[in-house]
């Protein structure tokens, strides 16, 4: 146990955030850098070692919390590096970007605020790139066994690295420019420089990974043909398919799914344009959708200038605390204000959109909307509160119904689907297809980073076990938890 009285001797302290006139200026992550270096010590303290540590349940990787935590306390930064390692390939990404549900199960949490478990994990893991702590881990021979993975996301490139450090030769293919999916251009780059995602893609080329970009899978190249040239295949195409808005006026210009808007925002960092194609820039912006999605392009409209910012959900506000139907260690819903958030803008709760209203050469101008409420289980209108709002730009962030059917990836492998419409799979990540796998998004739905890295370590577990008819891969996700993969 790292301090048997840090939990009762510390309070929580998180990372310091820059002044919002700075940050709102400039594309940097939010954060004030080193921040969380001199407090990080007193706040691994925190952690009492429990018995029964509930934070590994809370999280889809199992990370070694209690254990890496005690390194921290003690500033081993080396060997907390090689536990966090030892279940999470890539923890700069999910210190930075999950929405830590070890925290919500921390024992502590019970009647304090949970230790930082997320602030602990970043650190450990910058501290590691500072001191060289993270380097190729090159396979010592090869099986002669070839894999492509489809889709360079979180998922795909965590089952990549995991199958090619068990000597597999494996080749990523991506259908955007750059390899990192959503990752590269789903998330905005004050949440995630990516800087981080980069070094990664070089430690795994040093590894042996080789990366396709600009290649799509079903429409570039046949799935098929795809399949006839490697021994085994792992998808992680994600689920792009964006649920959309069919109300009167959805054709009017001006009107965008999320991830037509953020990506080209993104591009701007990558230096593709001088300004993005699609800006808020002077425009009243209204952001359907009340998740991280929309958090991202709340935060992107204010960087880019917009005149008003506006953010709408369907559900009721969350409350502040947990609800009596969601106790410890659940993961509660709760009123989150993020650093979007914290920059400006309205949010509206228990709105639902009726139509959108245009000018004579057809763009958007206003967004009607009316006030909604749950009667007998249903979301009914409450009659007499429709408005309208000044709306020149909308972003529909309403998040995804399952993986890409146009491209004819499903079709030309034969996949079966489950009854949410996603790519069915076995206890070990495979398809009705033998030795086709499925990871992440495209076989679990919509939902996080972590579990995307979690699901990715898995389906290389099974596809190295039908390689090599024997595993040594480490699995987080246990065959026997298929409640786990609904």
């Amino acid at each position: 146990m790292a301090d048997p009285k840090g939990f009762l001797n510390h309070g929580r302290e998180v990372a310091k955030s820059r002044p919002v006139e700075e940050r709102v200026r400039d594309w940097n992550e939010v954060y004030v850098p080193g921040s969380l270096l001199p407090i990080i010590s007193k706040q691994a303290s925190r952690c009492m070692d429990c018995g029964i540590p509930f934070c590994h349940n809370g999280c889809p990787l199992g990370n070694l919390i209690p254990e890496w935590n005690d390194y921290a306390y003690r500033e081993d930064w080396a060997a907390a590096s090689e536990r966090l390692h030892a279940t999470n390939n890539f923890p700069e990404f999910t210190g930075r970007l999950c929405p830590a549900p070890c925290e919500s199960a921390c024992v502590l949490g019970i009647n304090q605020p949970a230790v930082t478990i997320k602030n602990v994990e970043v650190s450990i893991i910058d501290k590691a790139w500072e001191t060289g702590d993270v380097a190729p881990q090159i396979p010592e021979r090869l099986s002669g066994k070839t894999v492509a993975v489809i889709g360079s996301g979180p998922a795909g490139l965590a089952a990549a690295q995991q199958l090619t450090r068990a000597g597999h030769t494996v080749a990523v293919y991506e259908r955007a420019d750059r390899i990192g999916g959503l990752l590269r251009y789903g998330i905005p780059e004050f949440k995630m420089e990516k800087r981080h995602i980069n070094r990664r893609i070089e430690q795994m080329r040093a590894e042996g990974t080789r990366f396709r970009t600009g290649i799509e899978i079903g429409r570039d190249l046949k799935a098929t043909d795809l399949k006839k040239r490697y021994d085994a295949i792992v998808i992680a195409a994600g689920a792009t398919t964006a649920r959309d808005l069919p109300v009167p006026g959805r054709e009017l210009k001006g009107i965008h799914q999320a991830m037509e808007y953020l990506p080209l925002a993104n591009k701007v960092q990558e230096g593709d344009f001088v300004t993005p194609p699609i800006t808020a820039e002077g425009k009243h912006v209204v952001v359907i959708g009340g998740g991280d999605t929309g958090a991202d392009c709340v935060g992107t409209a204010h960087r880019q200038g917009a005149a008003s910012v506006t953010q709408l959900e369907i559900m009721p506000r969350p409350g502040e605390d947990r609800a009596p139907n969601q106790p410890w260690p659940t993961f509660p819903m709760l009123y989150k204000v993020t650093s979007a958030h914290e920059e400006g803008g309205e949010r509206v709760y228990s709105v639902s959109t009726t139509h959108f209203e245009g000018d004579e050469d057809g763009n958007v101008q206003w967004l009607h909307l009316t006030e909604v409420e749950f009667i007998d289980g249903k979301l009914t209108q409450k009659p007499g509160t429709e408005r309208k709002i000044p709306a020149q730009l909308v972003t529909l962030a309403m998040g995804f119904t399952g993986t890409d059917r146009e491209n004819g990836l499903v079709e030309q492998f034969g996949l079966d689907l489950d009854e949410r419409g996603n790519i069915a799979r076995d206890g070990d990540f495979q398809t009705n297809v033998p030795g086709v796998f499925v990871a992440g998004d495209a076989g679990r739905g919509q939902s996080l980073i972590v579990w995307a890295i979690a699901e990715g370590r898995s389906a290389a577990r099974g596809c190295d076990r039908f390689l090599t008819g024997v595993s040594d891969l480490p699995s987080p996700i246990r065959p026997t938890d298929r409640s786990l993969m609904v």
